[in-house]
């Protein structure tokens, strides 16, 4: 009886014990992974979108074998350094920022967790690597970067005659910043002048772009985070003056814009989750590049084009990936 009594402890035990390898393997294969955006808009949401894609296609599944934990800082920066910290103390494998006071935020918070970041127009600007090249530090991700000559083509090819360029941009933003020095000094190249209208918050848009009526042939809206989060009310005012919108981000297109030639930021957001799922599989962030899409596609809204008063060519329309009508 004794006998019987040991081995069936013995077997209990084993049970157990076995019970507890299975557990703590269960425990170390999960992941987290915690991601922030500056604001929530179109594009920065399909760019987060491409990130939890790409994960799952690696692997990393959300309820099952990762953890994901998404926070927005509603476009106020003081929230963003906010959720910085509030991840930095939660230690997950990786942090996820997009846009560039999230990011900016998020790197000044740590030096050891591994941060991924996602539609940085200059990250080097921004202080978030020193280059292009492999940091060696906790921080890589991928660029929304944009050939600025190719803006100015598109510029030039619905409004041919335009000699002043307007934009609305943050001046607290340091990639708009960056893309408004760039594109002055080009478009001066091209006989051009460019106009600003500083909306250092996200309700100053519409007055910005109404400072511009009078002044300017076209206005063009690169990807600043306060631009495209309110970019019906620069629309509208585009609209009501007749001024052509040319926009960067495609979404922008459907919102108003008569045309962009951009990326797709669905596609940007799967480009860094397979950088995140090298870092969750082992891989050291400061030896991974940043990164950049070299995928452009052309939107066009034939209908914003009629409320603005411009003609479109149909060669123009056709080589457009997308026609919205």
């Amino acid at each position: 009886m004794l006998g019987k009594q040991k081995r069936i402890f013995n077997s209990m035990f084993g049970a157990l014990v076995l019970g507890a390898v299975f557990s703590t393997t269960a425990i170390a294969a999960e992941k987290s992974v915690a991601i922030t955006a500056i604001v929530e808009h179109p594009a920065l949401d399909a760019a987060r979108d491409g990130v939890r894609d790409e994960l799952k296609d690696a692997g990393f599944e959300i309820e099952k074998n990762l953890k994901w934990d998404y926070q927005s800082a509603q476009g106020n920066t003081g929230t963003a350094a906010q959720i910085a910290r509030k991840f930095v103390g939660n230690r997950p494998d990786a942090i996820v920022a997009i846009g560039t006071p999230s990011a900016q935020a998020v790197v000044a918070a740590t030096k050891s967790i591994p941060v991924v970041f996602l539609a940085i127009t200059d990250p080097v600007a921004a202080q978030l690597v020193n280059s292009w090249q492999p940091s060696h530090t906790n921080v890589t991700g991928v660029s929304d970067v944009l050939e600025l000559p190719k803006q100015i083509n598109l510029i030039k090819s619905i409004v041919p005659g335009a000699k002043r360029v307007g934009i609305v941009y943050n001046p607290g933003e340091a990639n708009s910043v960056a893309v408004v020095t760039q594109l002055k000094e080009l478009l001066g190249k091209s006989g051009m002048t460019l106009v600003g209208a500083a909306a250092p918050r996200t309700i100053d848009v519409g007055q910005a772009a109404k400072s511009l009526v009078g002044r300017v042939d076209v206005i063009y809206a690169n990807t600043d985070n306060n631009v495209v989060s309110a970019f019906e009310s620069l629309a509208k005012v585009c609209n009501d003056a007749k001024i052509p919108l040319i926009a960067s981000d495609t979404s922008s297109v459907k919102r108003g814009a008569i045309a962009a030639l951009g990326i797709n930021y669905y596609d940007l957001g799967r480009q860094a989750g397979k950088e995140v799922a090298r870092i969750l599989k082992g891989e050291n962030p400061g030896d991974i590049a940043p990164a950049a899409s070299n995928t452009l596609e052309l939107f066009i809204n034939t209908a914003a084009a009629q409320k603005q008063g411009v003609t479109l060519s149909p060669e123009l329309i056709k080589s457009a990936k997308t026609v919205i009508k």
